[in-house]
């Protein structure tokens, strides 16, 4: 169990670690994430071939599956763009904002009941948001673009859950990668026309940043939360997970001082977003131990 936690909280780390991988390499963030879905998708393709994890997708799943990998590399596109027009801070809090468009957007494609207590939480992040906006004037692009990334990083998780009913994790993320790079290079001589790229290769340091991006905080990253998955519940791995901007920013602060460059304002935001969080995390932890308890007295939630 030790273990478990270890790796997921390595996980965690790695996932945040790749905010600051974004400030570190140079190439726009088109090139960027279209080698790091290369080299990640080259990579699952050799591992997870070799043992043998790879299944053939029918037509109508392929095509399903590829538009979500769109979705996704959309997401880090935005993403990466938000840090090089704000920073890597302004760019995870924009990322909490993906608790509200989860709440908005799941119960419309799921057809499920609205959770009003989330949609509440995502509300009052947002205000955290509009904060550091209003007042962080030179952060407004990076800001808007940061809350674009949100919204789509709210997206591909909601149908991924309705893929992994049908085929194993492994089998997903290996097509998703390879379908959104496919969709991303069709799409990029368009975005590199208004968006120029220099440089358009990467120079070794890039390249040795953006194996890291791969080999560690993609591949390593999905193998790590999927071992801590096998031992850990659901429950334990998605709420550490709400730990990923917290170790971002920290690292943040540590490797670009990002501290001496944020007024008060984006102090008093994040603050809503925390409270925010705590909010949620402690909504969490009622609902597992409710959970535990109807578990043991034998009562299914369809009794309700």
């Amino acid at each position: 169990m030790k273990k478990a936690f270890l790796q997921l909280h390595m996980a965690v780390f790695l996932a945040g670690f790749t905010a600051i991988l974004g400030k570190l390499i140079s190439l726009n963030e088109g090139m960027l994430v279209f080698y790091r879905l290369l080299f990640t998708a080259a990579t699952m393709w050799i591992l997870f071939g070799i043992m043998g994890r790879i299944k053939k997708l029918p037509l109508k799943d392929l095509l399903k599956v590829t538009l979500v990998g769109l979705i996704a590399a959309l997401h880090w596109v935005t993403f990466y763009g938000a840090i090089k027009y704000a920073n890597v801070s302004v760019a995870l809090v924009c990322f909490s904002a993906i608790g509200f468009f989860t709440a908005l957007f799941e119960p419309l494609i799921l057809r499920k009941k609205i959770n009003y207590t989330e949609m509440f939480l995502g509300l009052l992040t947002l205000s955290g948001i509009y904060i550091i906006f209003h007042f962080e004037t030179q952060f407004k692009t990076g800001v808007i673009i940061g809350l674009i990334s949100a919204i789509l990083a709210s997206l591909f998780p909601i149908y991924n859950r309705e893929f992994l009913k049908r085929m194993n994790v492994e089998t997903l993320l290996t097509w998703q990668q390879t379908g959104g790079l496919f969709l991303l290079s069709v799409l990029l001589p368009f975005y590199l026309k208004a968006y120029p790229a220099h440089p358009f290769f990467p120079g070794w340091e890039d390249l040795k940043w953006l194996l890291v991006l791969a080999w560690f905080c993609s591949v390593l990253a999905f193998v790590l939360s999927g071992n801590a998955l096998k031992r850990l519940s659901a429950f334990t791995v998605n709420l550490t997970f709400n730990l990923e901007p917290v170790y971002g920013i920290i690292m943040a602060f540590v490797f670009f001082h990002e501290n001496k460059f944020l007024s008060r304002w984006f102090y008093m935001g994040s603050v809503l977003i925390a409270i925010a969080l705590i909010i949620h995390v402690f909504l969490l932890v009622k609902q597992e131990k409710k959970l535990i308890a109807d578990d043991e007295a034998g009562i299914s939630p369809a009794d309700y």
